[in-house]
């Protein structure tokens, strides 16, 4: 027997949803894969401070972080970050930076081809 699961929020499901239809109009695989890591249970999403962030990133990277973003560390780049949710310290501190804080629903809108964007887990 399959087991099924349901989302608490029907923001997911909807963007599990777009992420899945996505790649088919653009042949985008990078949707694929997020959608499939955002089927997994909440508890399993990634959560990335600030730190990590810096340390892996150059200036006008996008990134998308398929979780929360945690406001621990210093960020010295200008960066685009798609997730999930952001904390307010670290929402904060991407913008104190000249960076950019967006969903990921935004930014497949953005880039629906997907190009030039690096996951971070």
């Amino acid at each position: 027997m399959t087991k099924t699961t349901t989302k608490k929020y029907p923001r997911y499901s909807a963007l599990i949803s777009t992420l899945k239809e996505t790649p088919r109009a653009y042949g985008a695989n990078v949707w694929r894969d997020i959608a499939k890591r955002l089927e997994a249970p909440c508890n399993n999403y990634a959560e990335v401070n600030i730190s990590k962030i810096n340390r892996y990133t150059q200036d006008g990277d996008i990134i998308l972080v398929p979780g929360k973003v945690l406001g621990s560390g210093v960020l010295t780049q200008k960066v685009s970050v798609a997730a999930i949710q952001f904390s307010e310290s670290a929402e904060e501190k991407i913008t104190d930076a000249d960076g950019i804080c967006m969903t990921i629903e935004e930014l497949v809108k953005q880039n629906p081809e997907g190009r030039k964007v690096r996951i971070l887990r």
